[in-house]
């Protein structure tokens, strides 16, 4: 009838900012936050990223203020 369900194994992903110890995410940092940011200008989530949620939070607020002020793009050019 119902066949159990296999459940996939995945590994817990470490949180690059706490491995190399960076307590401060700077909005300055473009080659930081540029690959957090997906094709189409959206804020990779930590579930994928791995980050935790200390510095999901603060690259978040930094990635919207690179925004503000004209570092990073709003969205994706067409």
């Amino acid at each position: 009838m119902n066949k159990p369900k296999k459940r996939a194994f995945f590994s817990q992903k470490i949180c690059r900012f706490c491995a190399e110890k960076i307590e401060h995410i700077d909005f300055y940092d473009i080659k930081l936050l540029k690959p957090l940011i997906s094709e189409r200008g959206k804020i990779v989530p930590s579930r994928i990223s791995g980050n935790c949620a200390r510095h999901q939070r603060q690259l978040t607020t930094a990635i919207k203020r690179a925004r503000n002020i004209a570092l990073l793009p709003f969205t994706v050019e067409h």
